[in-house]
Formats: C-alpha cells, structure tokens, sequence
C-alpha cells in the first residue's frame, strides 16, 4: 500500500497517530502554514476543531485533499461553498461525545431544580436558610436537535423521570418536526438546545422563543453558540421571562471577562466542556486512526456528513 499525505492541523496535545507510523506520510500544520500545505495532502485531520482555518484555507489555488475528518461533533468550522461544492468528503467525531454530554446536562438539570448553585453560594456566606426544591420527575424537557447527542440527553431525561420531546428538521416517529417547536416551548421546564449550526438554526433561540417559554423554564445550550441570541437570552433573564440557564457554548470563545454573560442572575457559565472526560483525547485520535484504516482498505467510511445540511443524516 503506498504512503498517502495526512495533514493534521494541530492542537496540543497533538493526536497519537503511533499506529500510522511508516504507512502514511504526516506532515503538521498550523493557521499559518494550512493553505500552502493543503495541495500536498490527501487527508486532513482537523485536530484543532475550534480553528476556522479550513474554512478560510480552503478556497485557495491547487488540489484538496479528498477526505477531511474533524475531531468533533460540529462542522460549521469547516463549510465554504467550495468545500460544500468539492468530491472531498468529509467525516466527523459521532459517537464520541454522545454519553458525556447527555450526562452533563443532566447534571445541569439536577443542579438548577435543587438549586445547588444557591447552596454553594450560602456555604460560602456561612449562612443556614432552608429551602424547598424542584422535583425533577414528572417535569417536561424538549430537546432541540434528534441527533445522536439530543436522542442520548433524551434517553437520560427520561430515565429521571423527565417527559421529553425530541425535536429534529423533520417530523418522524419518535420525533416532532421543527414546525412544532413553538407549542412544545409553551408547555417545557426543561429546554435543551443540542441542535448543529446551520443556516436554518442560527439564531434560533431568539426573543420569540424565550417569550414561548413559561416564566417557570430553565434554557441549556450545549450545541453551537450563535444558535443563540445571547442579548435575548440576557433580557429573558433579567426580567424574570424564564426562570434561569446554563450555557457551555458561547458566540464568541474563550466568553471575554467582558462579557456581561458573566454576572446575569441565573445563569450558569461552562467553558465549552460538556463533551470533554478524562481520555477524551485519547478516544478521539483512536477514532481518527480507525476510520484511516477504513479509507486506506477503500472501505466506505462512516460518519458522512452530508455537506449542505451540515451534519450526519441520521440513516448513515
């Protein structure tokens, strides 16, 4: 089997490709080297998923390579119209970050209806004040985006006790279609964005759906930050419109000490971790390294994202 080009674009830790060793040809690059590296590769690894450097590399002059892999759940780092418009196919992390954030929001839910940011906080003063709680089961969650991530925080609701809605592009069984978003909005505790970020869902989570909400619900976003109106989101806190949030992704990251984002009552601030255990790394570059295995055979890979929707169709 002769050597194929693999151009990663680096983050540190850099992968562990070792299984690789001696049957590709890896070369490493960064924002700065990307476009005039691009030509020479027949693979990229998108190592450095929160970089959009493919993005702005890719229109450029000569070959591309003819398979791109990001190391995450999300693809809109990537999209140009000439990429969109390429053979190149291109592959993403599914199944990685499914469990992990499934759990993290379900321990965002625990945590708001017991209220254990009050509690901490009241530790922290010294100061006894007894309170009551949310009980968690019986409450009704809708969760926006039917993909692997938004069917594994559904299971997981529903194994609390919580009534959820899966909410996806459009309707199937088991499934409402997006059509019906505004009517489950007006019935929902819970509100769980884990959609991926396209045309169609930027700025989704607007001034209309928090006013869709009862004044009882509590808004969580792990998907994509401007799948938010975070000015919305604010006003929707600071006048008692819904009754707290938590939010692990942002419109601008690292979230700037600026940010008003910071200090809005009720809400919590995660710095984009939701997906991210001990080993995360380790699975990922395992991952990558199984699918090259794949594509080197001629196999056809999995994880296929369909460029124009930008995400993985759920029959693949």
């Amino acid at each position: 089997m002769s050597k194929e080009t693999l151009l990663v674009l680096d983050a540190d830790p850099p992968p562990r490709l070792d299984r690789l060793t001696g049957r590709a040809r890896i070369l490493h690059g960064d924002e700065s080297t990307l476009a005039r590296q691009l030509p020479l590769a027949d693979v990229l690894l998108v190592w450095d998923f929160t970089s959009d450097a493919v993005r702005r590399a890719w229109p450029g002059d000569g070959p591309r390579p003819r398979w791109v892999h990001t190391a995450s759940a999300g693809v809109d780092h990537l999209m140009c119209p000439e990429l969109i418009a390429s053979d190149t196919v291109v592959t993403n992390a599914r199944g990685i970050f499914d469990l992990p954030i499934a759990e993290y929001v379900s321990g965002l839910v625990i945590a708001m209806a017991k209220d254990l940011p009050g509690t901490l906080e009241l530790q922290r003063q010294r100061r006894w004040r007894h309170r009551e709680t949310l009980r968690v089961a019986g409450s009704r969650a809708v969760v926006v985006g039917s993909g692997p991530i938004g069917r594994e925080i559904a299971r997981l609701l529903k194994a609390l006790g919580v009534v959820t809605a899966l909410v996806g592009r459009t309707a199937r069984p088991g499934v409402h279609g997006a059509h019906e978003l505004t009517p489950l909005l007006s019935r929902a505790d819970w509100v769980v964005c884990a959609a991926p970020l396209t045309d169609a869902t930027r700025g989704m989570f607007d001034a209309a759906a928090f006013a869709a909400m009862p004044a009882s619900a509590r808004f969580i976003n792990v998907g994509r930050g401007p799948l938010v109106v975070e000015d919305a989101l604010v006003a929707a806190l600071r006048n008692g419109r819904i009754a707290g949030a938590a939010l692990d992704v942002f419109g601008e990251e690292p979230l700037p000490p600026r940010s008003p984002l910071w200090d809005v009552p009720g809400l919590i601030v995660s710095p984009h971790m939701s997906g991210d255990t001990v080993g995360w790394r380790d699975e990922l570059g395992a991952q990558f390294v199984g699918l090259y295995e794949i594509w080197a055979a001629g196999d056809p890979l999995p994880n296929v994202v369909d460029k124009k929707r930008g995400y993985v169709p759920m029959h693949d």
